[in-house]
Order: structure tokens, then C-alpha cells, then sequence
């Protein structure tokens, strides 16, 4: 009779820090796991702790606690299936991230990680020690190899794990979401399937930390590449995944078959969750955003709909002499279409005692930037002084554009905890405000419709600091900026390249220049959502006093 082994694979959202709440939820599905008759659950990489942790690992107390934790799991569920779960390790004095085996009652394998990634959002070389490749270790009738995520990347550890014996490669992953992540996975695993003639599952987790969404999008893969099993995207979920051993070694049964959104739907469904994670887990319940009757802020008005519930929003219209009748209107119709509170604050007042106030020290200088700005910043110090009054956080509404070239003002616009289209060029607010007026899933919490009216899509473009502004007044149009950007940030092309290309040099330059004069603003920026491998923040790191320049 042949031989078969039920794996669970638990695709979950752990919390930074949260080490009891995480253990509870392992052994909640360790329960269903147990009901199921499963040998085995599996959980994802740095599951107690959360991922990523950051410094927070390098702290002693936590460290402990977090091994402490996992220990008494074991303790916890020893009457029923095995469990595998990630977690920090002390071995010789040094750090690593491991992935512990419990079963009856004991820890009875530690694997230690190989490969520390050290690029992208990752810095794992600072904070952890390398270790030798591990061999597989035994469950029930099964030998299982564990590549730790990143060492699933890299085709030596699977191939060292395939000579010693495993006889399935199961790979726990803290892997963050950008576009077009979930083909580069499979891609890379099928890889690795090929090459050691393996079943492979690759088990991810969920859930928004900070910048980072990781998406699931989990995955079984039998010899030859073929796809057995697919969980989810964004989505927690529980599968169980039946093993039968035949002549020509081990197999998975096929399972569950979900569907992978196209990239404009995850990259809008990774907006949400970001923001709907960052909320929960930092204690907010309710957002607050300055609605313009602009485009970037309505984009961000209808995501914190999506995420929170419209009752959990409130939108505040901050009109000056400049603003016009039709943002107006547009932020009306905005505000209604989602269902969502709109308070007015007009700050014509206050702009007239800021004037006053500083007539004196002004007296002699002809008005321009500096008067502008007083506008957002007097719009910042509204919106704070509503975020502190009601304990509703307050979101900045700045597009990856504006971030870049530094077309937003600090202390004023750039107010705010989150910013969930910090990575989104305006080229792809533009697209995705469509997008969203013409899609409607059951995980938005917002309305369906076109709750984007056209005009706000279609007008040019204004932050309304003077009579009859538009962006394309101190900027090249949106589709020539954002190819220009796309090439010194997301490629790091030279100018000569982009010149190569058909853009004009002095606007090339002109765009750098800005890029790099904007840095301290960038420093000093609310965190947002990453959609791509070349977000500000961790994913691309400049020094703010620098001079060098392109000459190309």
C-alpha cells in the first residue's frame, strides 16, 4: 500500500512584535490541522516574531522570548501533528533565522538560514549569521528539505538538501510583494524543481508591515514544474495538501486552484491591505486626508473607503481664495460617491493673520513660493489639529511624481502617518482611478461604481497656490516626467541613455536635479505602500548632502 502524508499549510498574517498573538494563531490552525488528520503543519518564515523585524531582533529580551514562545507551542500541541515554524535561533553566541520542527512535545530540528538577502528591502547580513546548509529531517514516512526563503533562490541548498536525502522541499517565505512578483516566484521554483527532480512547496505569508505587503500567493510544484496546488493572493488561508509516495518517489495530490489577479488589481489590493495592516497594527481605527477635488487625493480617499469601511473616513475640503468652484464640487461628489464624511475648513483666515504677521520681516520682496506654501502648511496644521483632536490618523496623498521631484511641500501636504500611493507614479493614479471606477471586489469596503468622477480624471492637474495654476506649469506633462523618472530611479539609466532615448537633455537634467535636491524631503516623508523594487525608502538609499551630478 502506498505510503501518504497530509501537510497543512497555513498562509497567514503574523504581527511585528505580537508573540502571543502569533503563537495563538498557530495553534488555531494547528487545531484545524489536527481535525484534518494532518502529520504536519507548516507556517512561514519568522512566523512568532512577524516579518520583518528589523532591530527589534537584536534585542536580547525579545530574542528570548520569541525561542521561549515556540517552546511552549511545542508543549501546547504535542498530542497531534508536527508543526514547523519560524523563528530566531541562538546557537554559538550568534543569531540566525531558523525554522524550528516541534512534534510531541520537543523541538526535534533547528534549520538555520544560508543565505542572508542583502539587497532591496532586505539587510539580513546585518542583523543575523550565516550558516551551513542543512539536511533534511524526518516526519513521520517522509524526509523534508527546508530551504529558508532566500535559500530557495540560490540553487546550491535545494541541490545539497536533494543529494542528503530529502525526498520534498518545503520552503517557508517572508517574500514582499512588487509588481510582478508572483511569476518571478514561480519562475525561480520551478527552477529548482527541475534541477533536484523534487516536489516543492513554496509557502508565503500575508499581510501589510509598514511599507512591505506580502501577498501569498503560495504554491505547490510537483517534478517537471507542474503546478498542483495554488493559494491565494493577499488572502490568509488554511489548504491542506495530500503526498503519495508511487514508484517514482513522492507527489501532491492536486488541491486547490486559486486565481492570481492581474497586476492592476494587486498592486490597487496591495494599497489597501497596506494601509488597512497599518492601521490595525499600529491601534488607529479611523483616517482623516485633505480632499482637493484633485485626482491624487480622490484615489486615496476611495482606497481608505476600501480598507476601513467610507464611515471610518473623514474627508476635509481646506478651501483658499484660489481654490475653484469645480474642486469644489468635485470633492462634494467624491465625498458623497463613497459614502464618506466631508467637513469644510476654510483657511482664508488664517492665511490673512500668517500675512499680517509676517508683513514686517516680508516688506520689499515681491510674493511667490513662499506664500504658496503657507497655503499647504496651513492646510498641514488644520488637518494635524483634527488628527490630534479626534485620534484619527491623517494620510498624505503625495504620487511617486510629486515624491520624486519634490513638487510637494514639507510641514504642509506631506503631513501624515501613511501615504498608500507613495509609490505610484501619476501616469498609474490616472489608470488606476479607471480601473477602480470600473471594478468593484468583495474584499473593498467602499461602493461600487464609478465613484471617481470623469472630471476629476480628465482636468489638468493643480495644487491651486495661485490664479490659474496647473503642474505642467513648473513640470514636463505626467507621461514625460514619469518615462524620465521611470528611467533614473526604478532603471538607474544615465542621462545619456534617457537622451539616447529621445528625451531632451536639459529636461533630463532638470529632473535630476530636482530628484536630488528633494532627498531631505523624501527623509522626512510618511512611509506608504511598495509596488515596485525601487521605492523611496529601503529600496533606494541616497545620501541627502551630495553633489555629484550626471554630466552625460
Amino acid at each position: 500500500m502506498a505510503q501518504s502524508f497530509r501537510l497543512t499549510l497555513a498562509q497567514l498574517n503574523p504581527t511585528v512584535g505580537a508573540l502571543a498573538a502569533n503563537a495563538a494563531l498557530a495553534r488555531a490552525a494547528w487545531e484545524e490541522a489536527r481535525a484534518a488528520g494532518s502529520d504536519m503543519l507548516a507556517l512561514t518564515e519568522m512566523f512568532i516574531t512577524g516579518y520583518q523585524t528589523q532591530d527589534l531582533i537584536l534585542k536580547p529580551a525579545f530574542t528570548h522570548a520569541a525561542i521561549a514562545a515556540i517552546r511552549q507551542l511545542a508543549r501546547d500541541c504535542a498530542d497531534g501533528p508536527a508543526i514547523g515554524i519560524g523563528g530566531p535561533a541562538m546557537v554559538s553566541g550568534k543569531l540566525h533565522n531558523a525554522y524550528y520542527i516541534l512534534q510531541a512535545g520537543e523541538v526535534t530540528a533547528t534549520v538555520l538560514k544560508h543565505h542572508l538577502p542583502n539587497s532591496d528591502v532586505f539587510d539580513e547580513k546585518r542583523i543575523f549569521s550565516a550558516a551551513e546548509v542543512n539536511g533534511p529531517y524526518r516526519v513521520g514516512p517522509l524526509r523534508i528539505g527546508t530551504p529558508i526563503c532566500e535559500d530557495a533562490w540560490h540553487p546550491d541548498v535545494a541541490e545539497t538538501l536533494a543529494e542528503t536525502g530529502a525526498e520534498i522541499l518545503l520552503v517557508p517565505n517572508g517574500s514582499p510583494y512588487h509588481r510582478g512578483k508572483p511569476d518571478l516566484r514561480l519562475n525561480l521554483m520551478v527552477s529548482r524543481v527541475v534541477e533536484t527532480g523534487l516536489p516543492l512547496v513554496y509557502l508565503n505569508m500575508v499581510g501589510g508591515q509598514d511599507d512591505q505587503v506580502f501577498d501569498g500567493s503560495s504554491m505547490v510544484l510537483n517534478p517537471g514544474g507542474e503546478l498542483a496546488v495554488q493559494m491565494p493572493q493577499f488572502d490568509d488561508c488554511i489548504t491542506h495538501v495530500d503526498f503519495v509516495q508511487g514508484p517514482d518517489g513522492w507527489r501532491a495530490k492536486p488541491g486547490l486552484m486559486a486565481e492570481i489577479p492581474k497586476i492592476w488589481e494587486a498592486d490597487y489590493r496591495a494599497c489597501v491591505m497596506a494601509l488597512a495592516d497599518y492601521m490595525a497594527k499600529t491601534g488607529f481605527k479611523k483616517v482623516l486626508l485633505g480632499l482637493s477635488g484633485g485626482i491624487d487625493s480622490a484615489i486615496v480617499a476611495t482606497i481608505a473607503a476600501d480598507a476601513l469601511g467610507p464611515e471610518n473616513v473623514r474627508c476635509v475640503m481646506l478651501p483658499s481664495a484660489y481654490t475653484s468652484d469645480h474642486s469644489l464640487e468635485d470633492a462634494g461628489e467624491v465625498a458623497r460617491n463613497l459614502g464618506c464624511r466631508l467637513d469644510t475648513v476654510p483657511i482664508g483666515g488664517a492665511q490673512e493673520a500668517v500675512g499680517a504677521a509676517l508683513a514686517p520681516l516680508f516688506a520689499g520682496t515681491e510674493p511667490g513660493i513662499t506664500e504658496e506654501n503657507i497655503q499647504s502648511r496651513l492646510r498641514g496644521l488644520m488637518l494635524m489639529a483634527l488628527s490630534n483632536k479626534f485620534g484619527e490618523m491623517l494620510l498624505t496623498t503625495g504620487n511617486k511624481s510629486e515624491v520624486a521631484v519634490g513638487y510637494c511641500t514639507i510641514y504642509g501636504d506631506m503631513n501624515g502617518g501613511y501615504n498608500p500611493i507613495k509609490d505610484m507614479y501619476k501616469t498609474r493614479v490616472f489608470a488606476t482611478c479607471r480601473w477602480r471606477n470600473d471594478n468593484h471586489r468583495p474584499w473593498m469596503k467602499g461602493p461600487a461604481g464609478a465613484v471617481i468622477p470623469e472630471r476629476v480624471i480628465t482636468k489638468p492637474p493643480s495644487a491651486e497656490l495661485r490664479p490659474d495654476q496647473t503642474d505642467q506649469d513648473s513640470l514636463p506633462p505626467y507621461e514625460v516626467l514619469d518615462a524620465i523618472l521611470d528611467g533614473l530611479v526604478d532603471r538607474e539609466l544615465s542621462v545619456a541613455e534617457l537622451v539616447a532615448q529621445g528625451f531632451d537633455q536639459a529636461t533630463v537634467k532638470k529632473i535630476e536635479h530636482l530628484l536630488y535636491i528633494s532627498e531631505y524631503k523624501r527623509f522626512q516623508s510618511a512611509p506608504g505602500t511598495r509596488l515596485t523594487p525601487r521605492a523611496f525608502w529601503l529600496d533606494r538609499r541616497y545620501p541627502i548632502a551630495m553633489r555629484w551630478r550626471d554630466e552625460g
